[in-house]
């Protein structure tokens, strides 16, 4: 997400850097680069000459030129400057009026909205709500059966609809069924198409009018760029939309996008889609997403993720054994299986800052396939052989590649990584009980 863009701007602010101090011109320079950058990221032209103004009016006042660092001033105010046109602060969802309150999800055809009905129920539900999903896309039957198995897959009720019902009806309806059932929020997937219409827009109307719902949602695909933010402009001025949902962030996306759509139709964008898992969806904070498209990381945000995933009980546990050097193999996979669900290991790389800035690993790409091979290799020993490692020998090692249907090699690989890893533990471990060992190991 926003690779390109993060390493052309990081570029300009590292000349800025070498400058011992700077002047007018260097600004002007650096702010060049910096609209360069903005542009071909697919910016809105007008959100990026706002931008440059601001930064501008600010970089060559006193707080820059006579600042003991001014190329980390200049960074700060970029930084700020991005914040502000995206918004500022998070905005959450809208659930005020009477239960059960009602979401409507709209928007084009591929944009994701059916899957991020499914996502928005996860979210509702881990934060004490009771969702219930209704299929309103009676014109393309297979959006009704995807979102039914979906709420299956779930455990959501979800509104029986057919594709000879109106999609009005359904609504109405499905809001009484909710309630019967002890549902208090209502998520509405509504009918797309492959561009803005007057039927598409008249539909919608009559069932905002119909139930009232307490949000509209706007969900738009991240990888058309200003598409998305002209059609999120369509879709505010019929339907005033509540804010918007950013899909398919975790792609090629250039940001444009994601930088732009405040600024231009006033709507916040409130959640972002990071990946095709049910539990890649994240609420939208725009300092954080400023501090990645600058290198900066997102601390917090990793710190969400793993508190979200990681059983507490269970890592200290663990710590125990590590301290005891008896940190076995089927601890490990245990371990790897909790920090899988934090999301992409690319993803969550990026979080850390200053770690896409390092000339290593600034290319880094994970392959969360490895991490699915060692599961396999490890589920493939017995229960003696992961306890104790040291009994795997030739003969074994071949049974656990067959088992695994992967190589020798690769099953090699695995166990020499791992003892590696104990024989850290171990070092860090030599000083005893009454020493100060390094806590909360991320293996």
């Amino acid at each position: 997400m926003f690779e390109s863009l993060s390493d052309k701007l990081n570029l300009v602010f590292k000349k800025l850097r070498g400058h011992g101090y700077l002047t007018e011109k260097n600004i002007e320079d650096a702010l060049r680069e910096v609209r360069l950058a903005l542009l071909e990221a697919d910016v809105h032209y007008q959100v990026v000459k706002d931008l440059i103004v601001d930064v501008k009016t600010r970089a060559v006042g006193q707080e820059v030129l006579e600042s003991i660092t001014p190329g980390q001033q200049v960074i700060k105010i970029v930084n700020e400057s991005l914040t502000k046109i995206m918004g500022r602060e998070n905005e959450s969802l809208s659930l005020k009026g009477p239960l059960p309150v009602s979401i409507m999800l709209v928007g084009l055809q591929g944009s994701g909205k059916t899957t991020t009905a499914g996502k928005l129920a996860i979210f509702l539900r881990k934060k004490g709500r009771k969702p219930y999903l209704v299929p309103a896309d009676v014109y393309r039957p297979a959006a009704i059966s995807q979102l039914t198995q979906l709420a299956m897959q779930l455990d959501i009720p979800v509104y029986a609809s057919m594709p000879e019902m109106n999609p009005i009806e359904i609504c109405k309806n499905a809001r009484i069924a909710a309630a019967k059932v002890g549902c208090d929020t209502v998520l509405i997937d509504t009918a797309g198409r492959l561009h803005v219409d007057e039927v598409l827009m008249a539909e919608l109307q009559k069932i905002q009018i119909a139930i009232a719902p307490s949000d509209i949602l706007l969900v738009a695909d991240a990888m058309t760029g200003q598409d998305a933010v002209n059609m999120a402009k369509a879709f505010n001025e019929s339907l005033e939309i509540g804010g918007v949902v950013l899909t398919k962030l975790d792609g090629d996306a250039r940001g444009g996008a994601a930088i732009s759509i405040r600024s231009v139709t006033g709507k916040p964008i409130k959640f972002i889609g990071v990946g095709e898992k049910l539990n890649d969806l994240d609420v939208f904070y725009p300092n954080r997403m400023a501090n990645r498209i600058l290198g900066m990381g997102d601390v917090l945000g990793l710190i969400e993720k793993a508190q979200a995933t990681i059983d507490q009980k269970e890592a200290q546990f663990l710590e125990k054994k590590l301290r005891k050097n008896e940190f076995s193999l089927e601890d490990f996979r245990n371990q790897m299986n909790q920090i899988r669900k934090m999301g992409s290991l690319t993803d969550l790389l990026g979080m850390i800052p200053g770690l896409n800035l390092m000339k290593p690993l600034k290319n880094l790409q994970v392959d969360d396939r490895e991490l699915v091979q060692i599961e396999a290799i490890i589920n493939s020993m017995t229960m003696k052989e992961r306890r104790n490692h040291t009994v795997i020998n030739g003969s074994r090692r071949q049974r656990i590649a067959k088992g695994s249907g992967t190589d020798v090699r690769d099953v090699n690989r695995l166990l020499k990584s791992y003892t590696e890893m104990l024989n850290v533990v171990k070092s860090m471990n030599k000083g005893g009980p009454g020493k100060k060992t390094r806590r909360g190991l991320p293996f």
